[in-house]
């Protein structure tokens, strides 16, 4: 019997000891999330399903400042449920972002058309999207805000892997969507 007493307290020890021991989302770690991104009226604008998690460095500017913020502190297998603010994600449309291109500009094998999304490329070398708006002879005009700006985002989300060096190759810009914004 006292041997089964012994056996018990040390189970509850090493319990213990496992569960403070736990690693926690926090600055400079790898973190692989899966998820799902809806808007408010339920559409869903991104998900990890059918695709390998999204992983990031957490601290360095990989995703939105909300969504980031809801990943610190949780635990491996966690699962949440969260919403965001514009703010919080692409932030607040900005109607000064839209912008006029002679067609001239264009490469010839480019067909536009209004609703388009195409990437521009800034003087620093960064890729957008730039939403086509108006179409004519003479002129393409693009707007230039995050396709998600002005929307409230909610996500569902599961910590599936937490790591000192990163575990995937990189792809896509971390931002959260497949916008090819990078």
């Amino acid at each position: 019997m006292l041997d089964l007493v012994r056996t018990v307290r040390m189970f509850i020890l090493f319990a213990n000891i496992k569960e403070h021991n736990v690693e926690r989302v926090d600055n400079g770690l790898y973190v692989s999330v899966d998820y799902t991104g809806t808007l408010q009226n339920g559409e869903i604008f991104d998900s990890s399903q059918n695709n390998q998690p999204l992983e990031v460095q957490i601290g360095v500017g990989q995703l939105i400042k909300g969504f980031e913020r809801e990943l610190m502190g949780m635990v491996l297998n966690e699962k949440k449920s969260f919403t965001l603010s514009p703010e919080d994600a692409y932030g607040q449309r900005d109607e000064s972002l839209t912008r006029d291109f002679a067609r001239a500009d264009f490469p010839a094998e480019l067909e536009p058309k209004v609703g388009m999304t195409i990437g521009l490329q800034t003087a620093e070398g960064r890729r957008m999207p730039a939403l086509i708006t108006h179409l004519d002879d003479d002129k393409l005009s693009v707007d230039l805000n995050h396709p998600l700006a002005g929307e409230a985002l909610t996500f569902d989300i599961e910590v599936v892997g937490i790591s000192q060096t990163p575990t995937q190759a990189k792809s896509g810009c971390g931002c959260g969507s497949n916008c090819g914004c990078h």
